[in-house]
């Protein structure tokens, strides 16, 4: 499943720092062939530790994690929806992503220069937010503009999708994001092909800077202001530290952890951000694991047994039986898949069976 996340922010707010952070986490692109081969492109492991003790319980040969590409997109101006700077790179590019990153500077440090002039977070997240909204209400305006002709000789389908693209406009004019306007199922998926910038997820990625002051730490009125911003729309964040991320990407084991005891930095953000990521994207795994390989497969969470084998090949949809079925943590307490069997552990599964994450999976096709 390729699983794009772009990441965007003003110029010097670390975003280049915290995307070489996490391609110093990449993982060998060759068991992935959706990857792209490009120096903006990182694939990266998502951290999950049930990978790790399913592949010592089988003596695998081969552990594969789940995987998200992270894309190093082109920093923003303001007119960036008119052409301004990179913009419509950077526009074009987020239109290709899953969802977005989007980096935040919550530091002061006069060696950094703010594109502005001056740290404020909530306003760096208003200029993107207002530029993806000036782009989607021309894409909008460009497509009620061509289906005119449709809705005049009374087609259904243009009149049903006129309707919707209004309320998006009347929403998009309001500054609001496109996913903020309340749809049904059949709405989504008619606008889906639009593939509005506006209509992505979006984790906002609150980035500090050892040795400079950070707002956070400092209880600054502007991050109390930033939170309730955030709270008000209901939006993911993660707290990282991109420059220290980086330095602790290049080192290993007890000499890593060290380090990030004497600059005082508990939490291992990059992998906050990674997993928080992959649960932005409403994806889990379900594993495969035997002596050959150990492998974690991503899918949509509520996928049913058929679709989720599509992961490994799209014939096991068609051509699915039944699948057997142990959650990890019972297969490592039982011992074995025979001893699983025997106690009645591994369970059978037919064509309904709603795959939950964590499952450990034998398919039958």
């Amino acid at each position: 499943m390729a699983l794009a996340i772009g990441i965007v922010g003003l110029p010097n707010v670390g975003k280049s720092t915290l995307f070489n952070a996490l391609t110093k986490k990449s993982v060998p692109a060759e068991n992935y062939p959706f990857c792209t081969i490009d120096p903006s492109v990182g694939v990266v492991a998502v951290p999950d530790e049930r990978l790790y003790q399913l592949a010592e319980f089988s003596h695998t040969k081969k552990t594969i994690p789940a995987a998200v590409e992270f894309v190093d997109i082109a920093g923003l101006v303001k007119g960036a929806s008119e052409g301004e700077g990179l913009g419509n790179q950077f526009l074009a590019h987020i239109r290709e992503t899953d969802a977005i990153a989007q980096v935040v500077r919550i530091f002061e440090d006069s060696n950094v220069i703010h594109v502005d002039g001056k740290v404020d977070p909530v306003s760096d997240i208003e200029t993107i937010d207002l530029e993806l909204i000036l782009a989607d209400m021309q894409t909008v305006t460009k497509r009620l503009g061509n289906i005119e002709k449709d809705v005049k000789r009374g087609d259904k389908g243009a009149i049903q999708e006129k309707a919707i693209l209004l309320r998006i406009q009347e929403g998009l004019e309001a500054e609001k994001l496109a996913r903020e306007v309340s749809l049904n199922d059949e709405e989504l998926a008619i606008l889906r092909s639009m593939h509005l910038l506006t209509m992505k997820p979006i984790l906002y990625v609150l980035n500090k800077k050892a040795g400079g002051k950070n707002l956070d730490e400092i209880k600054d009125e502007r991050y109390e202001k930033l939170l309730a911003y955030l709270e008000t729309r209901k939006a993911s964040f993660v707290i990282v530290d991109a420059g220290v991320e980086h330095d602790l990407s290049q080192l290993e084991g007890e000499e890593k952890e060290m380090f990030r005891a004497e600059l005082g930095v508990k939490d291992d953000g990059i992998n906050d951000l990674i997993k928080k990521s992959y649960e932005l994207l409403g994806l889990e795994v379900y594993f495969t694991t035997g002596e050959v390989e150990t492998r974690a497969w991503t899918i949509k969470k509520g996928s049913t047994a058929p679709i989720a084998g599509m992961a490994i090949h799209t014939d096991f949809k068609d051509k699915f039986i039944r699948a057997e079925v142990i959650f990890w943590k019972d297969l490592l307490g039982v011992g074995s898949f025979a001893t699983a069997r025997e106690k009645g552990m591994m369970r059978i599964e037919g064509k309904e069976y709603i795959v939950k994450d964590g499952d450990v999976m034998e398919f039958r096709v």
